[in-house]
């Protein structure tokens, strides 16, 4: 009768020990799921419903859906044009004063609405010229800017593109300091219709023309845009809020995951999926939703991707890398 309590105690003890053990396990691998980056099976495609539904099913500060529709991997792999290096090449940077009066949220379309390329979404295309465009939109945006909108233009990201041979590799990839550096050393024309190089999307590598469409009033050289100096901003969130509040929209590059080609709201930070590339981008301004702070961010894949062609970032803690690769530059009047 003792060895069958002794059993019993024992073959209940066991089994104590191994639930025990069951909701240890299961309590790790949800704070695991919760509190840092999700692992998912790599035949799961970035592109599927499933990693869609794996990104909403962990309630974080975005939502994923739909963008791309018959497209490749391969495709958006190519839009991903800042180059491996960028990091190893950078300008010299630039410390502001911080001024007291920063305000909690910021957005470049309201505080310089005289300056309508601010508000435009470009298409870069199937070319990865990311680097290019980032840079290109937001040196118009500063002409309109420091002109107080006596200088409205389109800056040709054509004629950076194909004529920059110290940018890069073309639609291979390139290096946004060295887009602003040009930029003050050559000049660059302007890309609206029926003027000088006009693209709005790309697909390949144009040829260098230095020439102006038939019929438009200006030479080549007569059409030139130059900046004054070009720099990087420090990492430094009040930093890059200080650039863009006295200055206007910066250029800046990050990391690109899995999980980012399905954003759709919200507040983006890296859940889950492998590196894809350097990607460019322009950043208008900041604020917080729902508690988180974000960057506010124009890319340049059209007005169907994420929430009408912009996106929001996780702000101050240099998401993806995104504070650390910020450049610009002022533009000469």
């Amino acid at each position: 009768m003792l060895k069958n309590d002794l059993f019993t105690a024992l073959y209940c003890y066991q089994s104590y020990i191994l639930a025990k053990m069951k909701i240890f396990v299961i309590l790790a691998v949800l704070f695991v799921a919760s509190s840092a980056k999700l692992f998912i099976p790599k035949d799961i495609h970035p592109l599927s419903q499933k990693m869609i539904d794996i990104v909403n099913y962990m309630n974080t500060t975005w939502t994923a859906g739909r963008n791309f529709e018959g497209v490749s991997m391969k495709h958006i792999r190519g839009l991903l044009g800042v180059h491996k290096d960028n990091h190893k090449y950078r300008l010299q940077s630039i410390r502001h004063a911080i001024p007291g009066d920063l305000p909690d949220s910021f957005d470049s379309r309201e505080q310089w609405p005289h300056c309508p390329t601010i508000n435009q979404i470009r298409d870069q295309g199937s070319c990865g010229s990311c680097w290019a465009f980032g840079a290109v939109e937001a040196m118009s945006d500063r002409h309109c800017i420091h002109s107080n909108g006596k200088v409205n233009v389109q800056i040709s990201a054509e004629d950076l593109l194909s004529c920059c041979y110290s940018c890069g590799m073309g639609c291979n990839g390139g290096f946004p300091g060295s887009a602003w550096e040009y930029w003050v050393d050559k000049g660059l024309v302007t890309g609206a219709k029926e003027s000088c190089p006009h693209v709005e999307t790309l697909s390949t590598l144009p040829q260098c023309v230095h020439m102006c469409e038939k019929g438009y009033n200006k030479s080549y050289s007569d059409d030139k845009f130059f900046g004054k100096k070009s720099y990087s901003i420090d990492e430094q969130e009040d930093q890059i809020k200080t650039e863009i509040y006295k200055n206007g929209p910066v250029e800046a590059a990050f990391t690109v995951y899995a999980d980012f080609v399905t954003y759709k709201s919200g507040v983006y930070q890296h859940v889950t999926g492998v590196e894809l590339g350097g990607h460019a981008i322009r950043i208008l301004g900041w604020g917080t939703e729902n508690g988180t702070p974000y960057w506010l961010v124009a890319n340049s894949w059209n007005t169907d991707w994420g929430d009408k062609g912009y996106f929001k970032i996780l702000r101050g803690k240099d998401e993806c890398g995104i504070e650390s690769s910020v450049v610009a530059g002022l533009p000469k009047l």
